[in-house]
């Protein structure tokens, strides 16, 4: 009797020894002998610091999407492109803000908005990318993980749901596994 109560050394399969608890050893053995034990890589800190990124560069990457659709039916359904400090090509007077037909060219010199959100989506969804990376190096998750929080920035109304998700699923794992986290 006494030695079901003791804790038993198990060998892992990198070698190193652990010594396991009475209740672990029956999820152990539910698992093929197997004990999960998470790890993060990284502390506290900086997995909240990398999730708070995360859904900034989320939430920014998302509207600039959403801009984006906007601004490509403007562009190749109607045929317009919306511009700022131009000039209009009949009159001569000068339009704040506008809509250039592509067409006739009504507006002439001026910047075009519509090529801006382009660019600025575009090096803001690197930057994502960067923001996804960290936090899924951080948390140590799968590569289905990384795939599903990149296609947020390229699926319109995605980078919402998956930054709602992720945000409550580090959370709750940071919570549970307060162990695994690294202490320098």
């Amino acid at each position: 009797m006494a030695s079901d109560k003791t804790p038993r050394p198990v060998e892992r399969t990198d070698g190193k020894k652990v010594t396991l608890a009475s209740s672990a050893s029956q999820d152990a053995n539910a698992r093929g002998g197997f004990t999960v034990r998470k790890k993060f890589g990284g502390t506290e800190s900086q997995i909240r610091s990398a999730l708070t990124l995360y859904k900034w560069c989320a939430w920014i990457s998302g509207t600039f999407l959403l801009l984006l659709v906007a601004e490509m039916i403007s562009r190749y359904i109607f045929g317009y492109d919306l511009m700022a400090g131009a000039t209009n090509a009949a009159t001569g007077e000068n339009v704040a803000l506008g809509w250039l037909n592509r067409e006739t060219g009504n507006l002439t010199g001026g910047i075009n908005i519509s090529t801006w959100i382009l660019i600025v989506h575009g090096w803001f969804y690197v930057i994502y990318l960067l923001s996804c990376l960290r936090l899924w190096l951080l948390m140590r998750w799968g590569i289905a993980q990384l795939i599903v929080m990149a296609l947020g920035g390229v699926v319109p109304f995605l980078s919402f749901i998956v930054e709602k998700k992720i945000h409550r699923e580090t959370l709750s794992l940071v919570e549970a596994n307060p162990q695994a986290l690294k202490r320098y």
